[in-house]
């Protein structure tokens, strides 16, 4: 552990600088290609074979015999603006790292210079597999592409980082069992006979049929659905009409779904769909319902986490770990987990004292201490795993 610390030590500056140039040119869901030049660049300096995935995607792997643990970072931004008035802000109008990807993919990077090292010395006590992951920001995300394209093969356990304004620089957040919720997207589209508002009784009111889906479906899975799974739906787009005297003949309705529970994920798609039909019959309009399931809930294995946290006490300092609890977030790690046993830590990002910057907000910001914090984790987990 002493070498990964002096590894990354040696690299904190030219870290926050990567991370600085990836925030100044964020690349959406599968376009990420300059992110993944650079980034391959710098794997290529420390020793890694690189493999590009089609599409999107890099595979990188140190070693030749042993164990493979593998560690994933996620690469893409969001369309958002950046807000910030950083001199490393977003130079592409409408896109910006507003969840910390570029965080993720500088301490992995970091990760890779140090364990590059071990290996050159002969101190890596088996092989370790580095994912750097297209497009996790839409659903059902791009997990599932690298492991389609091999990246689970021969691994043993996996490990991911994620970037948490609620923790303080320096400490990192741990939590065994599940620490995301599995996370879908529903739009419901009506259709009906327009009309004029003087007479809704010769028309599908179908305005009023939406309306009765945003506040209606949520209420009627709350009781169709097991409480204790969680089940939030949350509505971010409504769409009908363009003038107050007149009932539209079309609409829409999109949001996201989101339940803590993995058996409940399975089985509410069909609650939904009956419950919408339920809903819209007595307005006279016709519903049509797109559910798109997402991702599963993350759910952190205790032995992976009990590395993380023996690798948190030596390299981070006693007292730097909490407990955390399960986010409604959805992240795509989980259809990793589904494979193979692992873990995914909370990485502190909060200046001590400062203000929270929430994820995907325009002026979301990190105290880029973290990057090394992140990169020492990472890198002290995967021997820690390949140790035991």
């Amino acid at each position: 552990m002493n070498l990964i610390d002096s590894v990354v030590g040696k690299y904190d500056a030219e870290l926050v600088d990567l991370r600085r140039d990836l925030h100044s040119h964020p690349e959406l869901a599968w376009r990420e290609s300059r992110t993944l030049n650079v980034v391959q660049a710098h794997l290529e300096r420390c020793g890694w074979r690189v493999v590009r995935t089609p599409r999107s995607g890099i595979v990188a792997d140190l070693g030749t015999a042993g164990p493979l643990v593998a560690l994933r970072a996620d690469v893409d931004a969001l369309p958002i603006e950046d807000l910030t008035e950083d001199p490393w802000r977003s130079q592409v109008p409408g896109v910006a790292h507003a969840c910390g990807h570029d965080v993720h993919t500088a301490a992995l990077v970091g990760a890779a210079h140090a364990l590059g090292a071990a290996h050159e010395q002969d101190l890596l006590p088996g092989r370790v597999r580095l994912l750097f992951q297209p497009a996790e920001e839409v659903m059902p995300g791009g997990a599932r592409h690298l492991i389609n394209h091999g990246a689970l093969d021969g691994v043993e356990r996996i490990f991911a980082l994620h970037c948490e304004p609620s923790v303080d620089v320096g400490a990192v957040g741990l939590r065994v069992g599940p620490i995301t919720s599995a996370a879908d997207r529903i739009d419901v589209r009506l259709e009906g006979q327009g009309g004029h508002t003087s007479r809704p009784h010769l028309t599908g009111d179908l305005t009023f049929a939406l309306a009765k889906i945003t506040s209606e479906l949520p209420a009627v899975l709350s009781r169709r659905m097991d409480p204790r799974a969680g089940v939030s739906v949350v509505w971010g787009m409504l769409r009908a009409g363009a003038a107050a005297n007149v009932i539209p003949d079309r609409g829409i309705a999109s949001g996201t779904v989101r339940i803590l529970d993995a058996k409940a994920w399975a089985s509410c798609q069909a609650v939904v769909r009956e419950a919408v039909m339920d809903i819209v019959r007595p307005y006279g309009v016709t519903a049509n319902v797109d559910y798109l399931q997402g991702v599963p809930p993350v759910v952190n294995d205790a032995a992976s986490v009990a590395m993380l946290a023996g690798v948190a006490d030596e390299l981070l300092g006693p007292h730097h770990r909490t407990e955390v609890g399960q986010s409604l977030g959805g992240e795509d790690f989980g259809w990793y987990l589904e494979q193979v046993p692992g873990a995914m830590f909370r990485l502190g990002t909060r200046t001590a004292g400062g203000p929270r910057y929430d994820l995907h907000q325009g002026d979301f910001a990190v105290d880029e201490q973290a990057i090394g914090h992140g990169a020492r984790m990472m890198a002290g987990v995967a021997v820690r795993a390949l140790t035991r």
